[in-house]
């Protein structure tokens, strides 16, 4: 494999948007514009999502509110899934439901256990304006939930509740990068 070849190769690694950030709450737009900037922003979502060790990268992670995203990640059966979605939908989310830790790199260093569907199926566009459909089993399907719910101004503490949720917020409140003191956490239940 070339070196141009690899995602994210040619992209710079951008600063990531983290908890508090008003950007990660709002819907992202469509993409209408499949030229030269989309390219760059997969690279750079590529690129940025390698450099923070994550398996998924949306978008609004780096400041863009627009619909798309990547991922480098495993199933459960450790096959490996690497690829990009512009404009998806998520067209079927169904199977078991498994509660499962769940990180993200706009809360990093946390985690909780979430509740996601094993199985997903995700249509979209690749950067070039190709019909693209991706299935999802297990982490996987995880992952594209995950990535999904971002585009829609969700995050996975979103479908947390109880004391899991009470637990993350704190902890979230309490770490390094917290924007807590100089502005809004970004939610409006329990700190």
């Amino acid at each position: 494999m070339r070196h141009g070849s690899i995602p994210g190769a040619r992209g710079r690694v951008r600063p990531l948007t983290l908890l508090g950030d008003p950007l990660l709450h709002a819907p992202c737009a469509e993409v209408t514009d499949f030229g030269p900037a989309l390219s760059r922003l997969v690279e750079d979502l590529f690129a940025t999502m390698y450099e923070a060790r994550g398996v998924g990268l949306a978008a609004n992670q780096v400041g863009e509110s627009l619909r798309v995203f990547v991922y480098d990640c495993p199933d459960d059966e450790d096959v490996r899934h690497l690829g990009h979605v512009v404009n998806p939908r998520l067209v079927e989310a169904d199977g078991v439901v498994v509660r499962g830790p769940e990180g993200c790199l706009s809360l990093p260093g946390l985690e909780a256990g979430t509740e996601r569907y094993d199985h997903t199926v995700v249509e979209g566009f690749t950067v070039t304006g190709e019909p693209v459909t991706v299935h999802g089993t297990g982490f996987f399907a995880r992952c594209l939930q995950h990535e999904y719910d971002h585009l829609r101004g969700r995050l996975y503490v979103d479908h947390l509740t109880g004391w899991r949720r009470r637990k993350v917020l704190r902890q979230a409140a309490k770490a390094p990068w917290s924007r807590r003191g100089r502005g809004s956490t970004g939610d409006t239940g329990e700190p």
